[in-house]
């Protein structure tokens, strides 16, 4: 057969431009674009059968003068098959990335996942901690966010709640198999339009809930369709209600559907209605804004309508419903709710011991705390009583009540748990208990403790005269009144009867330094910002002497550091836990005893003298501010009031209001401080628009909370102590009213000079040391026969220097007049 390439027509040569092939023995395989094909070396090398030339790949020359070949233009119909080819492979492309990769991806989830339980939730979220009064009684319980859930089984919840839940969050739950591509579909379209509405099933809701995860992710909402998915593939329809019911959280801190039946109407979920019911459906979506009357009966109505269009009410029912009002917020918070400040106060106490949060919800501890009971309830009904007249809605007030013999708290009152917002909600309260205020004359038994420490007696004399200009110091010092003022060689211990500021400014800036009243207050237990509490003693000027200035202390360290004084100069770490055990009944921690000798390191005898003298000056003052001991207790404290600073656009009476009212007080086995005052610096007026006083509104509260929780318990005595004097002070015993010449004849012989060359001085002033000290016994033994009804209370008092105070005077401490009870 003739070959392709060398074929010509009849009668004409061969074109020797053309190249020929020579013939061989076999065809050779087909050479071109497509390669040839391969051949085993065997075949050859080993058989003799090697082609002699290699396959070719022919060569297209162009002729000479021939034009270029040029491709064949594509048509219309070329051009179209090619685009519905690159079509259909993208396509191919799209529905394996949006079919198929998620298809399979959605699978490998729904095997990895696992849907957690009720029970599991609960248990991984926390547990409820029981905190216990100091007999063991339960006070309360601290619920973790999300963790007070009480698990029910699906009999245990009514048909009418279930189906006024389904009806508001899920219409389609019977029918969806764990979500609702409807409702996705939805919510994505208001997400787009800016409308509201969800898209999320119940089931997805649960899960949600169970995992604590609300990233707006799309690998978390993967994770939760398929979780959603495979929850309706393993469980029944009524367990899932059920599960859900258990966890979601309806508000006022309420996780499940019977803690909300409880907290927002003191009843069982068995007990709700129809109505009842549709309120706690429809506030899931909106629970953070429960008390606010227009959203709940905005959501409440939406449920009945949803009730109704589901076939779950009549016509009749819908029309017959009227709005259940829920009980008021702040019982739905006493109903075995803690309070919130105690809850605080323990879990920062034990978190510096290294109990984490983390581990206090997880142990199912108990608390065992030092509060008292019945101090707590006497706290709380001498504040309510003292408070019940008052108008001004911008007065505070704060109770503390501390154990001197063990350091724990008794009674701890911070103000109101819920207050009033600025649009009327409630809102959470401010623990005033624990908020530094300025102590005004209350901080003047701190200045003593500083006197005494350096040696110096009740005894010592200073100008106690008003006003009084000082160097370095701009405005001259004022008393707060006639009562106040003292003589030009009043005492220190009449000075603290009197509260004058004068004697307490000079003795601060000319013998202690304001250094000394600061160390004297922290040892006595006062926290400072820098020893990890909120207290501060500013010793920048001279203002901390008559607790001013920048000098601010919150009532529960005013409570602490008089509670050393009556525990005679040993100082007790202010706690609230005694112990804490666990789920099994084992201690997981226990309070450690921390005491010091406050005022001399290592000498408990002179600690205490320092206290016991202390304690000597302040017992004057309660008789002098008309306050009373409980019969059978001896008892001691000190009044404070700070003035008001008035403003250019305030009245001219707003001159002579005061800011912050004190009185702290004590006997051998309570010391309780009671603050009444602003936040800030505000002019307070009582209900007839007259100043308020330490004396006239923080005193009574006190008095009445010592009435109460002291009530048939056995009597008290404060241990005695010997005066403490310094030979630099002169004791001087006040005589009966003599004659002149004999006054001229005893100036004579006080005269120093004189003094030198008479014998026997030494003698003599020892012999005054010991009236002094027989002096303060009286005085002690006159306040314990008043306090045990054998005095009618009008007999004058000693102060136990020789200087008579019949509290008859007007003023307070805070610089001004017009206080109808002395003693400021």
């Amino acid at each position: 057969m003739t070959n392709d390439r060398t074929r010509t027509s009849r009668g004409r040569a061969p074109d020797p431009r053309r190249r020929t092939r020579r013939p061989s023995a076999r065809p050779l395989p087909r050479a071109g674009l497509q390669g040839s094909e391969p051949e085993l070396i065997t075949h050859h090398v080993h058989n003799g059968t090697e082609p002699d030339d290699p396959p070719t790949v022919p060569i297209i020359r162009q002729r000479p003068g021939q034009p270029l070949r040029r491709p064949r233009p594509s048509t219309e119909q070329d051009v179209r098959k090619r685009r519905w080819r690159r079509i259909r492979r993208i396509g191919y492309v799209v529905a394996g990335l949006f079919f198929v990769v998620p298809a399979v991806a959605f699978v490998i989830t729904y095997l990895a996942v696992d849907v957690p339980s009720p029970e599991t939730v609960a248990q991984a979220q926390g547990q409820a901690v029981t905190y216990l009064f100091s007999d063991g009684t339960e006070m309360g319980k601290d619920v973790p966010t999300g963790g007070n859930r009480q698990i029910l089984s699906a009999n245990q919840i009514p048909d009418v709640v279930k189906k006024a839940v389904i009806a508001t969050e899920d219409a389609s739950f019977e029918t969806n198999s764990g979500f609702d591509v409807t409702g996705i579909l939805r919510a994505a379209y208001n997400q787009v339009t800016g409308g509201s509405g969800g898209g999320s099933t119940i089931s997805q809701q649960y899960i949600k809930n169970a995992s604590g995860d609300d990233d707006p992710t799309l690998t978390r909402k993967w994770t939760e369709l398929a979780k959603s998915f495979k929850m309706n593939q393993t469980y029944e329809k009524a367990d899932i209600i059920t599960a859900y019911l258990n966890i979601i959280y309806f508000g006022r801190g309420a996780y499940g559907i019977q803690a909300a039946a409880q907290a927002y109407f003191g009843q069982d979920v068995g007990q709700l209605d129809y109505s009842q019911a549709a309120l706690l459906a429809g506030l899931i979506q909106q629970p953070g804004r429960s008390e606010n009357t227009a959203v709940a009966t905005a959501r409440w109505t939406t449920a009945l309508d949803r009730m109704l269009k589901n076939g779950y009410l009549t016509p009749a029912q819908r029309a017959e419903a009227k709005f259940p009002t829920p009980i008021p917020l702040v019982e739905s918070k006493q109903a075995g709710a803690l309070n919130p400040f105690v809850k605080k106060q323990v879990k920062a106490e034990l978190a510096a011991q290294g109990i984490s949060e983390q581990e206090y919800y997880r142990g199912g501890f108990q608390v065992f705390t030092t509060i008292d009971s019945q101090a707590q309830q006497s706290a709380e009904q001498a504040v309510t009583e003292g408070m019940a007249e008052q108008t001004d809605d911008r007065i505070l007030d704060a109770l503390v009540a501390v154990d001197p013999k063990t350091g724990g708290v008794l009674a701890y009152y911070g103000g109101a748990p819920v207050v009033k917002g600025p649009n009327g909600e409630d809102q959470a309260g401010r623990d005033w208990a624990d908020e530094p205020h300025n102590p005004g004359s209350s901080m003047k038994p701190f200045d003593l403790a500083a006197f005494l420490k350096l040696g110096r007696g009740l005894d010592a004399r200073f100008d106690g005269t008003s006003p009084r200009t000082f160097p370095g110091v701009d405005l001259p010092i004022r008393n707060a009144g006639d009562s106040s003022s003292c003589s030009e060689q009043c005492t220190v211990a009449e000075a603290m009867q009197r509260s004058t500021n004068t004697v307490f400014y000079d003795m601060v800036l000319n013998v202690t330094k304001p250094s000394g009243v600061a160390e004297a207050a922290q040892e006595a237990g006062v926290r400072t910002k820098d020893s990890g509490g909120r207290s501060e003693l500013f010793t920048g000027d001279n203002n901390i002497s008559i607790g001013g200035g920048g000098t601010q202390v919150t009532p529960a360290d005013m409570a602490s550091g008089y509670a050393t004084f009556a525990a005679g100069g040993v100082q007790r770490e202010r706690h609230f836990v005694q112990k804490v055990t666990n789920a099994n009944g084992e201690t997981a921690y226990e309070a450690k005893n921390r005491s010091a000798d406050a005022f001399a390191d290592n000498d408990p005898a002179r600690s205490a003298q320092i206290a016991g003298n202390v304690t000597a000056a302040l017992a004057p003052v309660i008789q002098f501010s008309r306050l009373t001991c409980p019969a059978g207790h001896e008892c001691a404290g000190k009044t404070g009031t700070q003035q008001h600073t008035p403003q250019n656009d305030e009245p001219a009476s707003a001159a002579n209001a005061n800011a912050q009212t004190w009185m702290v007080g004590y006997t051998p086995s309570v010391s309780a401080a009671v603050w009444v005052g602003s936040d800030g610096d505000k002019a307070l007026h009582g209900p007839t628009g007259a100043p308020i006083f330490g004396s006239t509104l923080a005193g009574p509260i006190w008095d009445r909370f010592m009435q109460l929780y002291l009530q048939g318990k056995p009597g008290e005595r404060f241990d005695r102590v010997a005066a403490i004097s310094s030979p630099v002070d002169q004791v001087q015993i006040q005589q009966p009213p003599q004659q002149p010449q004999q006054q001229q004849q005893q100036q004579q012989q006080r005269d120093p000079r004189n003094q030198q060359n008479q014998p026997g001085n030494r003698q003599q002033q020892q012999d005054q040391l010991r009236q002094f000290q027989q002096r303060l016994q009286e005085l002690q033994d006159r306040q314990r026969n008043r306090n045990g009804g054998n005095n009618n209370g009008n007999t004058t008092g000693n102060n136990g220097t020789g200087n008579t105070g019949t509290g008859n005077g007007n003023g307070n401490d805070s610089g001004q007049s017009g206080d109808p009870n002395p003693g400021g």
